[in-house]
């Protein structure tokens, strides 16, 4: 399998889905233990949910597992979030802070996947922003990310159903950032914040350069508003993930809209 699945588009907004992969080398699924080889921590089906909802925008996917390597972590290691607990470049634990491998990834093992899988997808990352800033004048990172609503480990009580991450305000225009937490507002349904728990992962805060025409914005979804269990198997519900897609398409849709009538003046 390819590391990086890409879907060039037509319009200024870029789809990021660094988690939902699933692919693992025969070698290393080998050294998972059984815990591991469930794969748990896996952004689930998070392409089929944002299938078709916003059909000018281009997608950048790695198929791989974050076990093999998380594309969303700087590769130098260094935490995004000092101070609380996190999984690492190359995760040792579940997100429930149990161990994964018989035995730790060894620091060759780590710069052999930095450079078969990490270095792979933020090339094809690179180039799809190049491309469309190009085109555009600018260019929008919405990165597509979900997660289990309850973690002890990792955060407090649960989780809101929208977590909006610009790094603190840093990573995209101010009004894109207020056009989505707007729409999260009205809905009936959906809880949400904005630089919370996750305030964007390395992605956005790497790639999200207002002041060169880049922006980039971080949506981390619990998993409970469109699966039918945060547990094993955990299936994707069609009946669940209506209202969402709904929702998130109206996002994603006034995400492109905003940058096309605020940003295309400004550059």
């Amino acid at each position: 399998m390819t590391p990086v699945t890409i879907i060039p588009g037509t319009g200024p907004v870029i789809l990021g889905q660094p988690h939902s992969g699933t692919f693992v080398p025969d070698d290393i699924f080998a050294r998972l233990n059984s815990l591991g080889q469930e794969l748990r921590d896996t952004d689930w089906h998070v392409p089929q949910l944002y299938d078709g909802l916003l059909p000018s925008a281009s997608i950048v996917r790695a198929n791989f597992s974050r076990y093999v390597i998380d594309a969303n972590r700087d590769p130098e290691g260094t935490s995004l979030y000092p101070g609380l607990n996190v999984t690492e470049l190359v995760p040792t634990s579940t997100f429930d802070g149990e161990l994964i491998w018989h035995a730790n990834p060894a620091k060759s093992d780590i710069a052999q996947r930095i450079g078969s899988f990490h270095r792979v997808y933020h090339a094809a990352l690179e180039a799809e922003i190049a491309r469309v800033k190009a085109k555009h004048g600018f260019a929008v990172l919405y990165d597509c990310h979900s997660i289990r609503s309850e973690i002890p480990y990792l955060f407090d009580n649960q989780l809101p159903d929208l977590n909006i991450g610009d790094n603190s305000g840093r990573s995209c225009a101010p009004a894109i950032t207020s056009a989505v937490a707007a729409i999260c507002a009205q809905s009936p349904v959906y809880s949400h914040v904005v630089n919370g728990r996750f305030k964007g992962g390395w992605t956005t805060r790497h790639y999200g350069r207002p002041e060169t025409g880049v922006h980039a914005i971080q949506m981390e979804l619990v998993q409970r508003c469109y699966l039918e269990s945060e547990t094993p198997p955990f299936a994707y519900s069609a009946s669940h993930a209506a209202p969402l897609r709904d929702l998130l398409g109206t996002i994603l849709k006034a995400v492109e809209d905003t940058a096309s009538s605020s940003l295309k003046t400004e550059t």
